[in-house]
């Protein structure tokens, strides 16, 4: 299949690319930008006019369901809504049922994947044997299955010893581990963001330190071990400062943050919204700002969707009793926009900057051979009308998991095509009046 993308506005981060360039596509490569290889006859034409051509999406955490858990989501059902929302790479947590800590099961997701001929999907085996935090993993068999790293998904180690081990091990063959600093006792029970609108609601609360205590643990272990770690889904000013510190130090370790919190504080919960319960926590709005800084900064690498669907028997129940999670694969780009529109002031550049913490900058972190678009690199594209608004509805969204807490807002940006390996994987509808 040849590709020919005209009259669109290239957006690269990783490539220094941002002008009206065409794009031409072969062999699921890019093969020429700007002008066309000698010979070059295209089997499709794109017209992108008016619309911003970028690399495909890389999303650090989006939770598939499968195995285990297919009455909240499908294989299926989450491929298709990362296509709907421009994402064509993927990382998948390791708490599935059973988790994914052999070999065997790695491969078994990773060939349903391909046979579904849609997004890239890069697992993360589990660091501990069932996610227990006892036993380590045969963490070289599984990186040989194809898993990328190492993760504990949202279960805690309680033994520091074990996860001392961990990081030595991985360390000596260069693995990196994702963790989510959150220590294992310290709001262990707990359901919003410990402060005055918890107690207001009558919450048990996760207070600030849960974070920073275990953030502190992570970097005295990295320190003695020169462990690689990425850390996931931070969610309070405090725990940015302290990260800003660790890298300018010069320690191993990259950051990300789910999409939501770019946004959303703990008042959102409203009146006991139950799609605003999610892990960790929102936070105070002095925290949201501090994230939105450190996305300016550079001290936070990556956004993430942080993509958990939950279905309507564990969603729609009191706030807490109702399972943590939202769906995000369809709102990732708008929600990354919308931070960019939020901070033009500050930002140069704000849109290249919105595109390569979800394009460029994720790919970095995960080392995936994605998020940009150079010359023979892999054709995976996304085409987006950046002015379109949109209202967030459950029924347009492709995601089995309806529930997330934009529902009703709306927002900007929408995708127009997904390419994949140089292959059209989604075209939206042409909407007629």
């Amino acid at each position: 299949m040849k590709l020919h993308i005209k009259n669109g506005h290239l957006i690269d981060p990783a490539n220094d690319i941002d002008g009206k360039l065409d794009v031409f596509v072969a062999d699921g490569k890019i093969v020429g930008i700007g002008l066309s290889p000698a010979e070059f006859v295209a089997d499709q034409t794109i017209d992108a006019s008016g619309l911003i051509v970028a690399p495909g999406l890389v999303d650090l955490s989006a939770r598939l369901r499968e195995p285990g858990y297919e009455y909240k989501a499908t294989l299926e059902s989450e491929m298709q809504a990362a296509m709907q929302g421009g994402v064509t790479s993927l990382v998948c947590p390791p708490d599935t049922d059973p988790v994914l800590d052999e070999p065997g099961l790695v491969e078994m997701l990773k060939h349903r994947a391909r046979s579904l001929n849609q997004a890239h999907v890069y697992p993360l085996g589990a660091l501990t044997v069932g996610l227990k935090g006892r036993e380590l993993t045969e963490m070289a068999e599984l990186t040989d299955a194809g898993c990328i790293g190492f993760s504990q998904a949202d279960e805690p180690i309680l033994d520091t010893t074990v996860l001392l081990r961990a990081l030595q091990y991985a360390q000596t063959f260069n693995y990196t581990v994702w963790l989510r600093p959150q220590d294992p006792y310290l709001g262990h029970d707990g359901i919003a963001n410990s402060g005055a609108v918890a107690s207001r609601l009558g919450l048990s609360g996760v207070p600030v330190m849960a974070e920073t205590i275990r953030l502190y643990t992570i970097f005295e272990l990295v320190r003695a071990t020169g462990a690689r770690v990425h850390l996931c889904r931070i969610s309070s000013g405090a725990g940015v400062e302290l990260i800003r510190l660790a890298k300018k130090e010069g320690l191993p370790i990259t950051c990300d943050v789910g999409a939501h919190h770019i946004h959303m504080t703990e008042v959102d919960i409203g009146f006991f919204d139950s799609n605003a319960r999610m892990t960790p926590p929102f936070r105070s709005q002095r925290d949201r700002d501090a994230i939105q800084q450190g996305l300016l900064d550079g001290t936070i690498d990556a956004i993430c969707s942080d993509h958990t669907p939950v279905d309507d028997d564990e969603k729609l129940l009191p706030f807490g009793e109702a399972t943590p999670g939202a769906t995000g694969l369809e709102l990732l780009l708008s929600l990354a926009l919308r931070w960019a529109e939020d901070n033009v002031v500050a930002a140069d550049q704000p849109l290249r900057r919105a595109l390569a913490k979800i394009t460029n900058d994720a790919a970095r972190v995960a080392g995936l051979p994605a998020g940009q678009l150079g010359l023979g690199s892999v054709a995976d594209i996304c085409i987006f009308d950046p002015a379109i608004r949109w209202t967030v509805e459950a029924r347009s969204l492709a995601s089995q998991g309806k529930h997330t807490p934009f529902l009703g807002y709306e927002l900007t940006g929408q995708v127009k095509t997904t390419i994949v390996a140089g292959q059209v994987a989604y075209q939206r509808a042409t909407e007629h009046a």
